[in-house]
């Protein structure tokens, strides 16, 4: 396995940290409905503040495509950490508001800005100008090329915090030393996971397809990969599928499942990811489940403690086992 710079490995006493961390969190009535990926950045916030470095947070929240949306506002995130950490966060909405004396501060949405997707390098110098240090602990979100990820570590002395560190461990073992069969399980809706299918085809056993993918596939793939059939809403997959599904779970040795198999907030269509995940939770295999969507599904139904690990990404960790590597690890390593 890679060693990878650590946050231990930079002297930031006195100096502002730029941590990137991933607060993309399910909102509801403008509250945060899961904070977990919130909890997840605790470790590397409180190795920091004992440290006596300043920190500004960066994240990004939604797809607000280079406009500002107030739904989609970081402050319900400001409010939660604040809670945890029992101190204020003020937010900024703006690269040159931000009050640098704050022992922890919080930029406003990133994609609020065009420049973030863009990687624009002027938006990037805009953000370097704000700390010393940069801190990547956003393994979810890695897999972009976007302003915060590869951009910073060009301009600033960079290193990973623990959470990142963590995926890089338990995903690099897996990757390297998995209990056969492997299954992956893919579903929801993002088109981008039917990329994965190619670059891991040679290293899993079985991988089964659900959610909205077997719509939008346009070529034949080997026996190896299972197309679920979808009821007649196309919002679920049906039960003879599922119990196909099921077959194959039973006998796995290791199971990586992103991606809902249904719209399962959705009563009349939550079965396909329910059944799967209950059959995933019985078997003796070792269980990885990453992606939001999976992680709300699996909180839906009180299975979440169930699960051997949780990665913070669907698209970063199938990645990363296709690759050993994400554009998000490869700019600081290069650094």
């Amino acid at each position: 396995m890679k060693t990878l710079p650590s946050v231990k490995d930079l002297s930031v006493e006195q100096k502002t940290v730029l941590l990137r961390t991933n607060y993309d969190i399910p909102l509801k009535e403008g509250k945060v409905a899961d904070g977990t990926r919130i909890d997840e950045s605790l470790s590397t916030i409180n190795y920091l503040l004992e440290q006596k470095a300043k920190i500004i947070l960066l994240s990004h929240l939604g797809r607000s495509e280079g406009k500002i949306s107030p739904s989609l506002s970081l402050k319900p995130a400001a409010q939660y950490l604040s809670q945890l950490l029992k101190k204020e966060i003020p937010l900024f909405a703006k690269t040159e508001e931000v009050d640098k004396n704050q022992s922890i501060a919080m930029l406003e949405n990133l994609r609020f800005w065009p420049g973030e997707e863009a990687n624009d390098l002027n938006f990037t110098q805009s953000l370097a100008s704000l700390g010393d240090f940069f801190v990547n602990d956003a393994f979810a979100c890695s897999h972009r090329q976007h302003a915060s990820i590869v951009g910073l570590p060009k301009l600033l002395p960079s290193a990973f915090g623990f959470d990142f560190l963590k995926e890089v461990e338990v995903l690099s073992e897996i990757k390297e030393n998995p209990r056969r069969p492997v299954i992956l399980i893919l579903g929801g809706v993002k088109e981008d996971k039917l990329e994965v299918i190619e670059k891991l085809l040679n290293w899993a056993d079985k991988i089964l397809i659900g959610g909205k993918l077997p719509q939008l596939v346009s070529k034949s793939y080997p026996e190896k990969v299972m197309m679920a059939q979808l009821n007649p809403q196309g919002k679920d997959i049906t039960l003879e599928s599922i119990n196909k599904f099921k077959e194959i779970i039973s006998l796995s040795g290791t199971i990586i499942w992103a991606g809902p198999m249904g719209v399962f907030e959705e009563i009349e269509n939550e079965e396909g990811t329910k059944q799967i995940a209950q059959s995933i939770l019985v078997s003796q295999a070792f269980k990885v489940v990453g992606g939001g969507d999976t992680e709300a599904a699996l909180t839906k139904f009180n299975l979440e403690s169930k699960v051997d690990y949780i990665s913070s990404g669907g698209g970063a960790m199938f990645e990363f086992l296709a690759k050993g590597t994400l554009p998000g690890i490869e700019a600081i390593e290069q650094k």
